[in-house]
């Protein structure tokens, strides 16, 4: 079964406990030629541990892509959406950003990660880079074809990677607080943009939005926000029903249809290698 078709059986069975999900999204990795490195690496005193997926069905360099996790931790959603990546010939780097093993389904805990990291955006740009550096370093990465996607924390994250400049042909954010980004910071960035945002997540005020495009535009940058009616926070993990959440929840079809956009993003980007 492909990581595809256990993401939907996943959505089906939401209402199973998160061990009964979790068991399922395991129980076909038989099924692809999948290979799984654990890469440990370091931020200062901060041990990071991220794993990177190849299929070795496809021969040669492949693009790679670079999957920032939601504020949870590195959990078992954001290495899902990188074996995607991965079945489908990229090169996939699940990265860690908080370190020593930190994952919750505790709200607060999460809550207080990520505001610990988001506080210093330098020190953010750096971790966010560390874990680029991982994915370049891999001997079957093309590295001239550089993409990131992050999920809400995660979201905010790979627009803190364009921010600071990184090398990155584009970068996608699903469910992301959508930081907008000073004058500085947008000049910097060298990629293209695309936004999947719900337009029932009240967590992210219009304001914002607007500031986030409108410094986006003022820089030139080559901006998409694509945006899904009744999609609320969190709204392409199957998972997001079970944290007990107000405003958060999953929506089988903006995901599906987000996740399709992406992927012709990133094929166009590419010159679709795959």
């Amino acid at each position: 079964m492909s990581s595809t078709n256990r993401l939907q059986h996943i959505a089906r069975s939401s209402s199973r406990s998160a061990v009964a999900a979790i068991a399922l999204l395991l129980s076909a990795a038989a099924d692809a030629v999948m290979h799984q490195e654990n890469v440990t690496y370091r931020d200062g005193a901060t041990e990071l541990n991220g794993i990177l997926y190849w299929d070795d069905a496809f021969g040669g360099k492949r693009p790679g892509i670079l999957v920032a996790h939601e504020w949870w931790g590195l959990n078992d959603y954001a290495k899902l959406r990188a074996e995607m990546f991965a079945e489908l010939g990229y090169v996939a780097f699940a990265a860690d950003l908080y370190g020593d093993g930190r994952m919750t389904r505790h709200a607060d805990e999460a809550k207080g990660w990520m505001q610990q990291i988001a506080s210093n955006v330098e020190s953010w740009q750096r971790r966010a880079g560390l874990a680029l550096d991982q994915l370049v370093a891999h001997p079957k990465t093309d590295t001239a074809k550089l993409g990131a996607v992050g999920y809400c924390f995660g979201g905010a994250t790979v627009m803190q990677l364009a921010y600071a400049g990184a090398d990155l042909d584009g970068v996608v954010s699903f469910h992301g607080s959508l930081p907008p980004a000073t004058p500085e910071q947008a000049a910097r960035v060298r990629g293209r943009v695309l936004v999947a945002h719900g337009d029932a997540d009240g967590f992210i005020p219009a304001s914002r939005i607007d500031a986030f495009k409108d410094a986006l535009t003022q820089a030139g940058v080559d901006w998409e926000m694509n945006i899904y009616s009744g999609a609320r926070h969190g709204f392409t993990n199957p998972y997001a029903d079970g944290y007990g959440i107000d405003g958060v929840a999953y929506q089988e079809e903006a995901d599906r249809r987000s996740w399709q956009r992406t992927l012709a993003f990133f094929d166009d980007l590419f010159i679709d290698p795959l």
